[in-house]
């Protein structure tokens, strides 16, 4: 346990340290006219509390993410501890609150809009289409989970068809209603039962792994034994590297997280939020992930609680997330923990399908510059969002894994993508080596990506899949020289923007929808 309450602290620590110093980077303006104040809307750009849009956006990013992604990620060996810390404190926390705040920044705009701004409109036009199915993807996911457990736990007549239309009738409720009057209102008391959860968890854990069982918790010192090999999953081996780090998205860098930080970019009352809003939910995401990493360590290392739960690892993959999940819950807190792993398994994945729905519908509005404040306005867009992920859900119905693995690759790809697109502002817009913050980041993700890319039996690796040249040694090589050509794409226009910003044909302050803050008159005597 020693190795978990390490990394714990490291994580409250990055967020006082490490944050404050990102925050010193960006450096929030209480001068500028946030896009809420400059032109509120009463649907989208709606000023809110910081301790509600804190809550809003740490429930949006935390959906079945840092609970089932981490659980699979433990599978790993406790090299998971380390890429949640790292990953979150220098990758995740920094691309959320520099996305979330240049979309502040850039009146409220979507990641496609930003993108285009900062990478040209190749990269703009690629954004959307990633974008966008990024957020179909995901709601259709999580309205293909939520719906299976939901018919687990009711009676018969309950089946998968009925929940799942009555969570697509939610999400639409969702996209369409202003953001206040709906999500506003639910996602605080789903957020605090989430982290009730979380820490009941650990509590749990804490009881079992140091008084009821003292040493059953591996330390990362004793070794990070990868269990993802054929003797013990009777699945092809996975190698901690690029494999780990597909499957640790939220709680270390997902690239979801970038599209739902605009969400809460509309709703600020002045920058000074940004620290606790982005940066904040991100880090409290990577100590949910922490805890149930630590949880499912546990569970993996100690065979009597794997029999309890009814859990083999041959299963983890194919049911791994929900069986933990719900078994821990049942096992450490009783029936109260019954409730509360339905609640974490069911209303958490629903929340953050909203949201991506909406998220779709604001970047095609964007997109084709549609005003969205008349009802029908949102209709027109919300509907064939809507009919499209009806019809992924009809042809994935049966093969959630799938489905799930697509997700996961088109997240990390965004999550390159925007990081690129932070240390192209950095460098652009701030004066010395900042950029070097989320430049490191965007190199390793696009090593990640790439590998994949070129392993993985869902992408191009399925092309060659047994044949194991191809599949090891050849992938990494691939993905390593994809990752320099992007490296040197960078190298070459960082040069040509450093001359223009010495020959001042580049304006060094990003002010184009910079609106400034009115003063209040001073009092006559």
């Amino acid at each position: 346990m020693i190795s978990f309450f390490i990394s714990l602290a490291l994580l409250v620590l990055g967020y006082f340290v490490y944050g404050k110093f990102v925050e010193k980077v960006f450096k929030p303006d209480l001068s500028r006219k946030t896009p809420a104040k400059a032109h509120p809307d009463g649907v989208d750009y709606v000023t809110m509390p910081t301790w509600k849009m804190f809550m809003i956006q740490f429930l949006d990013i935390a959906g079945l993410g840092p609970i089932f992604g981490t659980i699979l990620g433990a599978m790993y060996g406790t090299s998971c501890y380390i890429w949640i810390v790292i990953g979150c404190i220098f990758g995740g926390a920094v691309h959320d609150y520099m996305s979330g705040m240049l979309s502040v920044r850039n009146d409220g705009r979507n990641v496609p809009e930003i993108t285009g701004k900062y990478l040209g409109k190749g990269m703009k036009q690629f954004s959307r289409v990633i974008s966008i199915l990024l957020m179909i993807m995901c709601g259709t996911v999580f309205v293909t989970g939520s719906a299976g457990l939901l018919a687990d736990l009711t009676p018969e007549s309950l089946d998968i068809t009925f929940w799942s239309a009555v969570i697509f009738i939610y999400f639409l409720l969702a996209t369409l209603l202003p953001i206040d009057k709906l999500i506003g209102r639910i996602y605080p008391i789903f957020g605090i039962c989430l982290l009730f959860m979380a820490f009941g968890i650990m509590g749990g854990l804490i009881y079992h792994a140091c008084f009821a069982a003292p040493g059953s918790m591996p330390e990362i010192w004793e070794g990070m034994a990868n269990m993802n090999v054929p003797e013990m999953t009777g699945q092809s081996a996975k190698p901690i590297f690029p494999m780990m780090f597909i499957s640790i998205a939220c709680g270390a860098v997902s690239g979801f997280h970038a599209t739902q930080a605009p969400l809460m970019a509309r709703c600020f009352a002045t920058e000074k939020q940004g620290r606790v809003v982005f940066y904040g939910s991100m880090i409290t995401e990577g100590v949910v992930g922490l805890i149930w990493a630590a949880a499912a360590t546990y569970v993996f290392h100690n065979t009597g609680i794997m029999e309890q739960i009814g859990l083999s690892y041959a299963d983890v993959e194919a049911k791994g997330g929900p069986t933990v999940v719900n078994g821990l819950s049942r096992l450490w807190l009783g029936g109260f923990g019954a409730i509360l792993a339905i609640i974490g398994v069911v209303a958490c994945p629903i929340t953050s399908g909203d949201t991506a729905m909406r998220s779709a519908r604001l970047m095609v509005a964007e997109m084709l510059d549609f005003d969205q404040k008349k009802l029908s306005h949102r209709i027109y867009l919300a509907l064939p969002l809507f009919v499209i992920s009806l019809l992924l859900l009809t042809v994935f119905s049966s093969q959630f894994g799938i489905l799930w693995r697509y997700f996961a690759f088109i997240n990390q790809l965004m999550a390159m993508c925007t990081l690129w697109v932070i240390t192209v502002y950095l460098f652009q817009y701030r004066k010395g080596k900042a950029y070097i913050m989320s430049l490191v980041p965007a190199v390793f993700m696009s090593a990640v990506v790439f590998t994949y890319l070129f392993r993985a039996p869902e992408c191009l690796g399925g092309l060659f899949e047994g044949n194991p040249f191809y599949l090891g040694t050849l992938s990494y090589v691939l993905g390593g020289l994809c990752t320099l050509a992007v490296c040197f794409m960078f190298i070459r226009w960082a040069n040509k923007t450093a001359q223009g910003l010495r020959e001042g044909k580049i304006p060094d302050v990003d002010n184009e929808f910079y609106v400034p803050v009115e003063k209040v008159p001073e009092k006559q005597d």
